[in-house]
């Protein structure tokens, strides 16, 4: 047996050890995943580590509700040697976003807020904010025509970006650093306020901060702070105990240390104490609670949320969302003249892939996750990569894509 199906088979060996989930667990066969496509699919992901693109993966497959490939390969830690493990912790950054959504979609089931409600009526400083219109070689301001809305802010509509980009509004962002500054939601998101939005809203799609923005509209909702929300609506109920704003001291030797690429495109530490203090690191929750960015988590709890959503809402017999809300979140709500191709729209927090209806988002760090609801499909891949692309994760994917024997 060469090297690569030994360690496949060593990978699918350990299916049963995977429990946390109360669900079954199959092999790639039986669910017409055909071996010597998941031999390649493995190989190239394991090359990854083997050449020091990356310190570690994990990636695993669940099809028709049972877990048919389980794959821990590499360190969590380099310089201390830790391997992968079940409880391994990873920041997950923007795959928060879709808890977010998910938070804002238990308020819209209790009949507390719709998605087209005005962002004013529940933030009023909203009412006032203008946007960005450049006439005659000027930096000029005008109001909103169609007021912006929660569906804005969850579908990246809304005009709020990051910064990233080279525009007079993200240059503001750019020079305000929002997510580094020692305040709270609250006072970041009526700052938020206070400038020009990109364009009007609906009209055009700009990656931002309008998750934040949602995430403070649960807490104004609610009455509770974002962190006792998710683990009040989403957390408990869906066993997801390993989820959190930050990592406590008692859990740390779990955390995967964070790395980057140097000069060199070598694997070293990344040194940006904001993102490993500030958001992972604190004696408790940070002050400023990131409904786009700040969650740490385990693969088997992302797990569990993937599988609520791709089972219409619920998971072991406890509903966390309706039929209708979850179906909202996974599927399209971008209008007709806002699809920029053929193939890809928005649902609520995460992209849609428009042939097959797959739903999806990835992290800061490299992770990154797929639901498919027509094949009953569900695929996490983690890694500890910073400000990197999921090349390798999506390699993967599409790997595994071409992999599907008709039975």
């Amino acid at each position: 047996m060469n090297k690569n199906i030994k360690s496949l088979f060593l990978s699918i060996g350990i299916l049963t050890l995977v429990s946390s989930c109360n669900t079954k667990t199959a092999t790639p066969q039986s669910v017409g995943l055909s071996i010597d496509s998941l031999e390649l699919a493995t190989e190239r992901l394991h090359k990854h580590v083997d050449e020091g693109k990356l310190p570690g993966t994990f990636v695993r497959i669940i099809k028709d509700g049972k877990v048919v490939y389980d794959d821990k390969y590499g360190l969590i830690d380099i310089v201390k040697n830790k391997p992968i493990k079940e409880n391994s912790l990873y920041r997950i950054f923007s795959m928060t976003k879709p808890v977010t959504a998910v938070a804002i979609m238990t308020l819209y089931d209790q009949g507390k807020l719709n998605l087209d409600d005005k962002v004013s009526k529940y933030i009023p400083e909203f009412s006032k904010t203008t946007v960005y219109k450049k006439g005659e070689g000027k930096n000029n301001e005008e109001p909103q025509k169609n007021e912006m809305t929660i569906r804005h802010l969850l579908t990246h509509t809304s005009g709020i970006p990051y910064g990233w980009e080279w525009s007079y509004t993200d240059s503001i962002y750019w020079v305000k650093q929002h997510m580094r500054q020692d305040w709270s939601l609250e006072e970041m998101t009526k700052d938020i306020a206070s400038i020009p939005l990109k364009f009007q809203p609906g009209t055009n799609y700009t990656y931002g901060l309008g998750i934040d923005v949602a995430g403070y509209i649960v807490e104004v909702v609610s009455g509770k702070t974002l962190d006792a929300y998710f683990k009040a609506s989403i957390f408990d109920p869906l066993g997801m105990d390993d989820t959190k704003f930050y990592t406590p001291k008692d859990e740390r030797n779990r955390l995967s240390e964070l790395y980057t690429l140097d000069e060199n495109k070598k694997l070293k530490i990344e040194d940006d104490s904001d993102i490993k203090e500030i958001l992972t690191l604190g004696e408790g929750p940070p002050k400023l609670l990131l409904g786009g960015a700040g969650l740490i988590s385990t693969i088997t709890d992302y797990e569990k949320f993937c599988r609520m959503l791709l089972n219409q809402g619920k998971l072991n017999g406890k509903r966390v969302l309706s039929e209708k809300a979850s179906k909202i979140v996974i599927t399209n709500q971008y209008p007709e003249e806002m699809i920029q191709n053929s193939k890809t729209g928005h649902g609520l927090s995460g992209t849609v892939n428009l042939d097959n209806g797959e739903y999806s988002m990835g992290g800061a760090a490299a992770t990154k996750f797929w639901i498919n609801p027509t094949d009953n499909l569900i695929v996490i891949c983690y890694t500890q990569l910073f400000q990197a692309e999921t090349d390798y994760a999506n390699e993967f994917k599409a790997t595994i894509d071409r992999a599907w024997i008709d039975q």
